[in-house]
């Protein structure tokens, strides 16, 4: 496909999740001409790295799934310099990714509203297990203890 015609191909997404929902969803608009710039945690990068067969290239086949097409860079978001570098990069994107617990962000400063008052455009998409807000908000959570939650 010829990049410059794909739909998306004005749409910067900062992607900050781990493992495979998120990430996916990164995949999907980095398919369609996004400029996804993946966040990893410095030292270990993304757990997806390591799950499953090993590829020739040390990754593993689910890390070059959902890492297509998408530009990589380590940032401490913890680390007051990281958050810090990583608000420069939302003034000039379009899209953030996450799947962390709710509230984490907020205790590091990274919450919607701080990043919305950096750009008053900017979208994020929030995956968590049980959502952003209610009695299991706080609770870990995978596909299958979804899909086990709701009875498939």
């Amino acid at each position: 496909m010829d990049k410059s015609a794909a739909p998306l191909d004005d749409i910067r997404v900062l992607d900050i999740a781990t493992f495979v929902a998120a990430p996916f969803a990164g995949a999907c608009l980095a398919e369609f001409g996004a400029d996804v710039i993946k966040i990893e945690k410095p030292g270990v990068g993304d757990s997806l790295r390591q799950l499953g067969t090993e590829s020739d290239t040390g990754d593993s086949y689910w890390w070059l799934n959902d890492a297509r097409n998408k530009r990589c860079i380590t940032l401490d978001l913890k680390h007051p310099r990281g958050a810090e570098m990583f608000k420069r990069l939302v003034a000039d994107s379009d899209v953030v990714l996450e799947n962390f617990r709710p509230g984490t962000l907020e205790r590091w400063g990274l919450g919607f509203e701080t990043l919305r008052g950096i750009n008053p455009g900017l979208v994020m998409l929030r995956v968590s297990a049980y959502g952003q807000q209610g009695p299991k908000s706080h609770l870990p959570g995978f596909a299958r203890i979804a899909q086990a939650y709701a009875g498939l």
